[in-house]
C-alpha cells in the first residue's frame, strides 16, 4: 500500500478553492492556501492501494466467441482453448491470465520436410522450467466457463497469483509433446485498461479463425497485470512469448495491439527478432519507437478517421517512423477507436495479414468459410468489451 494521498474530490475541492481565490499572488500563498485546506480536511484522507492483477476467473465465458458453431458446422474443426495465468519474471512479478487457442491437429500433423521438430527427447530430459498455472478444466470435455463454481466463482484450489504452497506446486509444468518449431503464433493485446476481448470484440473470434486456418495458427489472447505501464506490459507480451516457446517449441511470432496495445507490440517486437510481423489498431505513439527497428518486418495500421481516444495521426506518424519497408496503413473513413462500423473488415484484414506473416496461403473458399464466418453479432459487441474488459477507463470505445 502507498503512503496516503488526496481522494479525488478533495484534490478537485482544493483546487477548486485555491484557484477561485482573488488574494492569492505568489507561489508562496497558493502553497500556503493548499496546506491549510489539506489540513483542514485530513479527516476525508483515503489510503491509495497499488491495482490488484486481474485474474483468469475474471473472464469466465469468455474463452470462445457466442457463436463458434457457426465456424465448426463448415470446417469440422474443433479447437481447443486453455485458460491460463502465466508467471512474469520481471521486478513486480506476478502472474498475467490469458486464452491460448491451439488448432485442432496441432500435435498430430507432420513436420515440414527440412524443418525440425526437436526429434526424440533423451530419456533424462527435463520439462521446461517455466512456472505457470495452466487452468484446467474440472470435468473432462467441459469449457472452462462451465467448469467454475456456482455463480461462475473460481474453485478455491486456483489463483492467478498463487499463494506461497500453490507456487511451489505450479514451479515445473508437465512435458509438453514435441515441439513444432515450423509454426508462427500469434499474441492479441488490447488497450490501456486491459482485457481479453479487443476491440469490438474482435480478437475472441479472430483467435478462433487464426487456429482454424490452414494447418492453424496457435493465438494468445493476453491481458496485463498493471495496464497504462508500458514497461510491465511489454514484460507480459515477452512472458507470453516463453511461454509459447517454453511450452510448445513456437518460435516465430506476430503480435497484435489495439490502442496502447499498439506501443506494447512495438516496444516488444523492437527488441526481438523473432517477430516476423506486427499489427496494430487505433495505436498510440507514445511509446512505439520501436517501429523504426521492424523493417523490413510487415507492419499493418488500422485506424477511425473519427477517433477520439487516439487521433489517426497516431498510426500517420508510425507510418513515417517506420521508413521504408512492407508497412500498410488502412484509414476507416467516420470510424471511431475500436472501428465499430468496420469491426468485420477490420477483423477481416488482420486475419488475412497474419497468415502472410506465417506463411499460410488462403484459398478462396477458406476465405469465405473461415475468414468471412461471423462469430461475433454486431448488438454483441460491447457487451462483450465490457464483460472481457477491454473498457475499462481509461479506455474508451469512441
Amino acid at each position: 500500500m502507498r503512503l496516503y494521498s488526496l481522494s479525488r474530490q478533495l484534490r478537485a475541492y482544493i483546487l477548486t478553492r485555491v484557484f477561485a481565490s482573488k488574494h492569492i499572488t505568489n507561489d508562496t500563498a497558493y502553497k500556503s492556501q493548499t496546506i491549510a485546506m489539506a489540513a483542514i480536511l485530513q479527516p476525508t484522507l483515503q489510503p491509495h492501494h497499488a491495482p490488484r492483477p486481474h485474474s483468469i476467473y475474471s473472464y469466465a465465458g469468455l474463452d470462445r466467441p457466442p457463436h463458434l458453431s457457426r465456424l465448426e458446422l463448415v470446417t469440422h474443426k474443433t479447437g481447443q482453448v486453455e485458460p491460463l495465468s502465466i508467471d512474469v519474471d520481471d521486478a513486480q512479478g506476478g502472474f498475467v491470465p490469458g486464452f491460448l487457442h491451439l488448432p485442432p491437429d496441432f500435435f498430430t500433423s507432420p513436420p515440414q520436410p527440412g524443418i525440425s521438430t526437436g526429434g526424440p527427447q533423451p530419456q533424462d530430459a527435463q520439462p521446461p522450467h517455466h512456472r505457470t498455472s495452466k487452468i484446467p478444466s474440472l470435468y473432462p470435455g467441459t469449457p472452462f466457463s462451465d467448469s467454475l463454481g456456482p455463480g461462475g466463482v473460481a474453485p478455491p484450489s486456483y489463483y492467478s497469483q498463487p499463494p506461497d504452497a500453490e507456487r511451489k506446486r505450479l514451479t515445473r509444468s508437465p512435458a509438453p509433446p514435441a515441439p513444432t518449431t515450423d509454426r508462427t503464433a500469434v499474441i492479441l493485446l488490447s488497450g490501456a485498461g486491459g482485457g481479453v476481448t479487443g476491440p469490438s470484440s474482435i480478437f475472441l473470434s479472430l483467435a478462433c479463425k487464426l487456429a482454424t486456418l490452414g494447418r492453424g495458427i496457435p493465438c494468445l489472447r493476453l491481458d496485463y497485470r498493471y495496464p497504462t505501464e508500458l514497461e510491465p506490459s511489454v514484460s507480459d507480451a515477452k512472458a507470453g512469448m516463453a511461454y509459447l516457446r517454453d511450452m510448445y517449441g513456437l518460435d516465430r511470432f506476430v503480435l497484435v495491439g489495439w490502442s496502447f496495445g499498439g506501443s506494447v507490440v512495438f516496444s516488444a517486437a523492437g527488441e526481438d527478432e523473432r517477430v516476423v510481423g506486427c499489427a496494430a489498431v487505433a495505436s498510440t505513439a507514445v511509446g512505439a519507437e520501436g517501429i523504426e527497428k521492424l523493417a523490413p518486418r510487415p507492419v499493418l495500421l488500422l485506424h477511425g478517421s473519427a477517433d477520439n481516444t487516439a487521433s489517426v495521426g497516431c498510426s500517420q506518424r508510425l507510418w513515417h517512423m517506420y521508413g521504408n519497408g512492407d508497412r500498410m496503413l488502412q484509414v476507416f473513413e467516420g470510424d471511431n477507436h475500436s472501428l465499430s462500423k468496420n469491426a468485420e473488415e477490420a477483423e477481416e484484414m488482420l486475419c488475412e495479414f497474419v497468415a502472410r506473416c506465417a506463411g499460410i496461403r488462403v484459398g478462396q473458399q477458406e476465405r469465405k468459410d473461415v475468414i468471412g464466418a461471423a462469430l461475433v453479432d454486431d448488438d454483441e459487441r460491447r457487451v462483450l468489451m465490457e464483460k472481457g474488459g477491454d473498457l475499462r477507463a481509461p479506455e474508451r470505445e469512441d
